[in-house]
């Protein structure tokens, strides 16, 4: 049984406003990403589709040159994509917590714990791979140090 999704990075709880909560939440990444010029830079030589589905909710992220082109939301069968990773609500709010539990620091760490599933071509993914789990990242807080 799905969970409803958890409040995340400005994330809309409401399961009705569901869709709306994580398309905020990429959109947010792609504004993060462009104020970001060292992961600009690692993805200079990334143009691709990637789809990322939660709770079954699908969003297309479209880069092209290491930058978010658009945010789409899903299903769409006439989107082709690269690769797609898969998870829930709660696994992605976990993910994105400052210091995130054993298991949801990564997306390889999702899919280890049975939280999350990676399909399509993974050689795209490795060959991008620090950017890709740095962008999918940003939605993290600063930690907080101590005074």
């Amino acid at each position: 049984m799905a969970r409803p999704p958890a409040p995340v990075a400005g994330a809309v709880a409401d399961s009705a406003a569901g869709e709306a909560g994580v398309l905020d939440v990429f959109t947010g990444i792609q504004a993060r990403l462009d104020a970001t010029p060292h992961l600009l830079r690692l993805g200079r030589l990334f143009s691709e589709t990637v789809l990322v589905e939660v709770d079954g909710q699908e969003v297309y992220l479209a880069f092209e040159k290491g930058r978010i082109v658009s945010v789409a939301a899903g299903p769409s069968r006439r989107t082709p994509w690269r690769f797609a990773l898969r998870t829930d609500a709660a696994a992605l709010a976990e993910f994105w917590k400052a210091r995130p539990a054993p298991g949801f620091h990564d997306i390889f760490g999702l899919v280890k714990i049975g939280r999350g599933r990676i399909d399509g071509d993974i050689l795209a993914l490795v060959r991008n791979l620090r950017f890709v789990k740095e962008v999918l990242a940003l939605p993290r807080p600063a930690e907080e140090t101590a005074p």
